[in-house]
């Protein structure tokens, strides 16, 4: 693909540009300093703790020069669909930020199947297998950006008839046939008579028969590809065996041959793999969704923010989760991305999901405590490691900012903040 680079992501060979630049930083020998060890750290952190999105997908992020970060995306991918990923950085970004697309295998590893260049080209990617695949964003070190993200979902194939109405296709792969004693293995697109029926794509026309189910058909083998497409009910074989034809090319015209003499007139269109056949619907629905439009602010990107009251945290971009978490008011979050009308946002504990945006706000002290022991010692996170970050003193006065779990994040005579355990006598 023009825009992709394939590879498992070995460091000494040919690789994605996140990994050259990998090489870069270990010819350096910046791999040996807390920053570079942190850049790898967090690439493969961050996938971890990928947000949950399903395409389209849309929103405006912040990366910061003085953090060391990235950003990562996960949705489920249908086999045939092509998945376009462009990022649209700011004009005062001058450094690159690094996309891939990942997918994890079965000993835990990601896995880089296909990366955007350093040109800005968007990154497209038809999906190979019904399975999670991970988008990862990272800038170089020291490099501060705004960016957009749009990720949207389309057909691999075009469709095979001049009329590329969704509502034409009325049987779907997998529908009972037969009094449910077979599978439906393909769909069906219903057309006027003598419709013509088109290639979906460049190849080569491999087989022109009749059969007792399709009536007349045609197979076909798109260039490149591991897979036949089967043309059925024709009623009019136009293509020949071993020609070579372009995408649109007519291959026949519609009919009602074989098992569909009593329906109207439809294309049965299958694809048959070594392992079988697939569902052709991704690979050919014509339906593309709009990006939705981002109306979250984006003066608290890059921020940390609290809850305003009980706010649920979803767990994927649909904001209908069932599965929503409840968090209590006053909890701390860090906002790391704005999506339509939320935040794409991460818990101190390393959870990610999405708050509305109207349930969260800025920073700003809650009460004041005065401190009655010495040292009261201020933690760099709520929870292990226990890193003291600060020692506040006896006497001085601290204000409470937010809460997670039974700690406080406080700030101190300096304005820098930390977190203190919450001893129920604040």
């Amino acid at each position: 693909m023009a825009s992709c680079r394939s590879g498992a992501g070995n460091l000494f060979k040919t690789s994605s540009p996140h990994e050259q630049y990998q090489r870069k930083l270990i010819a350096a020998g910046l791999d040996k300093t807390s920053m570079g060890k942190a850049w790898s750290t967090i690439a493969n952190q961050s996938l971890n703790k990928a947000l949950l999105i399903t395409p389209p997908y849309k929103a405006n992020g912040y990366f910061a020069a003085e953090k060391i970060p990235a950003m990562a995306y996960r949705f489920e991918g249908l086999r045939g669909q092509k998945i376009s990923i462009h990022l649209v950085r700011s004009a005062a970004s001058v450094n690159h930020i690094y996309v891939d697309l990942l997918t994890k295998q079965d000993n835990g590893e990601f896995k880089v199947i296909a990366s955007a260049d350093t040109t800005g080209k968007p990154l497209i990617a038809e999906m190979q297998e019904n399975i999670t695949y991970f988008i990862r964003l990272q800038p170089e070190l020291l490099s501060s950006a705004a960016y957009t993200i749009e990720i949207t979902a389309g057909p691999s194939l075009n469709f095979p008839l001049t009329n590329n109405s969704r509502k034409n296709i009325q049987s779907l792969f997998g529908d009972g046939r037969d009094a449910g004693s077979r599978k439906h293995e393909g769909i069906d697109i219903f057309s006027p008579f003598h419709t013509p029926v088109l290639a979906a794509a460049d190849g080569t026309v491999t087989r022109v028969n009749e059969n007792n189910l399709g009536g007349k058909v045609v197979w076909m083998r798109p260039e490149g590809k591991n897979y036949t497409l089967y043309y059925a009910h024709l009623d009019r074989q136009i293509a020949v065996e071993g020609q070579q034809v372009k995408s649109g090319d007519t291959l026949g015209l519609m009919g009602n041959t074989g098992n569909a003499k009593t329906t109207s007139p439809h294309l049965h269109f299958g694809i048959y793999t070594p392992g079988g056949t697939v569902d052709p619907l991704p690979f050919v629905n014509p339906v593309i969704q709009p990006l939705p439009e981002v109306t979250a602010a984006a003066n608290l990107l890059n921020t940390r923010a609290r809850t305003k009251g009980k706010t649920n945290l979803y767990l994927s971009a649909s904001l209908t989760d069932q599965s929503a978490v409840a968090l209590p008011p006053a909890t701390v979050i860090f906002i790391n991305a704005a999506y339509k009308n939320a935040y794409g946002v991460e818990l101190p504990d390393g959870k990610t999901g999405f708050i509305k945006s109207r349930q969260l706000t800025a920073l700003a002290p809650l009460r004041k405590i005065k401190i009655t022991s010495s040292p009261l010692p201020g933690y760099e996170q709520p929870g292990e490691p226990m890193i003291v970050k600060t020692n506040f003193s006896q006497g001085e006065t601290i204000s409470v900012m937010g809460v997670f779990s039974n700690y406080l994040l406080v700030s101190g005579d300096t304005k820098e903040t930390a977190w203190i355990v919450n001893n129920g006598s604040w």
